[in-house]
């Protein structure tokens, strides 16, 4: 494909972004399905430019005074520092410039805001000064990186130590993470698509797993003979990295209302060699469990690095559909923590992805207010050693851990009367 054949795949790519709720990256991978003549080099420069564009969108949006796939394309280009005239040409390519974009092309932009250089939509202005205060930018700015690719060594299967040196020796840079003792990270960019296809994984010695949501795994102490609700599963990751914490000695029940999220699991499961895990999908849900571990639908805000589509896809009234699911979901989670007649009872673990107070703290007081049988445990007594972020509850970013943006706070049942 030319230049201007692959400008023109990422105009349609956008377009079609536009009218779909899939992710990004899937989006992709069904368009280049249905294109067979893309090589591996078109499909590449292609995707690159997509999720550039992205990023930056309300940077290239500002440039342009406009928010379409062509502007936006238009933008990229030029911050490529690229003539956009000698690829807008028609045929395979882009259309030709008209005399609007010529026009904005010539003119200087005023000065961008700080929504635009941080590219947040401006109404969630107020809560994520609210998360982040001060370093306000300077989160914004590591949300428009790379992320890289973290990796939990499944310790039912393997050591850390053996997966590195595994690792470098398929040609990877593996390195450990700084505060997961399972933990191993990949640079971006440094083949992190052909890990699904290494040895290692394959045989269940590691799975795929951000750094801050292992923390938050081993913050909820899963021991082994305890038994653990693991509601809202998805397709399992809490669960596996509980398995491992309790070497497969216990119980463990996945569940989540939509069997489609929750079929990975089972080989998973299987690959990881993680035995103590039971599904249960769209049905009653009895019994009550020492742990509960409540990894709650959300906005996705901490995975943008790895989602940015998502920044443009959140709206306020979405905003308040997952907070009233969220509360739902934590008063449904309560209902399974196991009361004791003496000391303290079951454990609930309340966890996003988000950066949002509306999601997280907030989210955690309303249901204090309505469930004062529990009370709230502070996170960083629980951690040998200091982990940024870990205080009363665990607060991840980017800038602040290096990890996607997450949130975990740790509540427990209090004695009965």
């Amino acid at each position: 494909m030319t230049p201007a054949a692959r400008l023109q795949a990422a105009i349609d790519i956008l377009a079609g972004l536009e009218q779909t709720q899939q992710p990004a990256d899937r989006y992709l991978k069904d368009f280049f399905r249905a294109r067979r003549y893309a090589g591996s080099k078109d499909r590449r420069a292609i995707s690159e430019r997509v999720f550039d564009i992205l990023r930056h969108h309300a940077r290239f949006a500002h440039r342009m005074g406009d928010t379409g796939p062509r502007a936006l394309a238009i933008a990229s280009v030029l911050a490529d520092g690229a003539n956009a005239e000698s690829l807008f040409t028609g045929g395979y390519g882009p259309a030709p410039l008209t005399d609007r974009e010529r026009a904005a092309i010539a003119a200087t932009p005023p000065p961008a805001p700080p929504h635009v250089t941080g590219e947040y939509p401006v109404w969630l202005a107020p809560g994520l000064a609210r998360a982040f205060g001060g370093a306000l930018a300077q989160e914004m700015a590591a949300l428009q990186a790379r992320a890289p690719v973290d990796l939990r060594v499944n310790t039912l299967k393997a050591s850390r130590p053996d997966v590195l040196a595994g690792l470098q020796a398929e040609g990877f840079a593996p390195a450990p993470t700084p505060y997961s003792p399972v933990g191993i990270r990949i640079p971006p960019g440094d083949g992190g698509a052909m890990l699904a296809r290494s040895p290692l994984f394959l045989s269940g010695a590691f799975e795929f797993q951000d750094e801050a949501a292992q923390i938050a795994a081993l913050l909820a102490q899963a021991r082994p003979g305890i038994r653990v609700l693991d509601l809202a599963a998805g397709a399992g990751g809490k669960a596996l990295a509980m398995a491992a914490a309790m070497n497969n000695q216990g119980a463990i029940l996945a569940f989540d209302d939509n069997p489609r999220r929750l079929a990975p699991l089972a080989e998973r499961a299987a690959r990881a060699g993680a035995t103590c895990i039971t599904l249960a999908a769209d049905g009653p849900l009895l019994g009550k469990f020492d742990l509960v571990f409540l990894d709650a639908p959300c906005s996705g805000s901490g995975t943008w690095r790895r989602q940015p589509e998502l920044r443009w896809r959140l709206t306020p009234a979405r905003l308040a559909e997952l907070t009233g699911i969220q509360d739902g979901l934590l008063d449904e989670a309560a209902r399974h923590v196991v009361e004791r007649g003496a000391g303290p009872g079951g454990r609930l673990v309340y966890a996003t992805c988000s950066l949002l107070p509306q999601e997280n703290e907030d989210r955690v007081a309303a249901f204090l207010a309505r469930n004062p049988g529990f009370r709230r445990l502070e996170a960083a007594a629980l951690w040998n050693g200091a982990v940024p972020g870990l205080a009363q509850d665990f607060h991840a970013s980017p800038a602040r851990t290096g990890t996607d943006g997450f949130y975990c706070a740790l509540l427990e049942r209090g004695e009965r009367a």
